[in-house]
């Protein structure tokens, strides 16, 4: 029986995925000193992971990346 193995080295993906962080009870904390600092942050996490953040979108109870 001849078992075949994909080879994928010369494959490409491209995934994207939505995200969503909800801080616990929906509180409304995603303003002042947070905000400014939740962006980078999520930025620097992506790298890290040889990923990059597209678009985000902070809502005063929820974050959309």
């Amino acid at each position: 029986m001849n078992s075949s193995k994909a080879n994928l080295k010369h494959t490409k993906w491209e995934c994207k995925y939505h995200v969503v962080f909800i801080p616990k009870y929906r509180r409304k904390v995603m303003y002042g000193w947070i905000r400014k600092e939740l962006g980078p942050i999520m930025r620097e996490l992506a790298q890290q992971k040889e990923s990059e953040v597209e678009e985000g979108h902070l809502m005063g109870d929820h974050v959309h990346i």
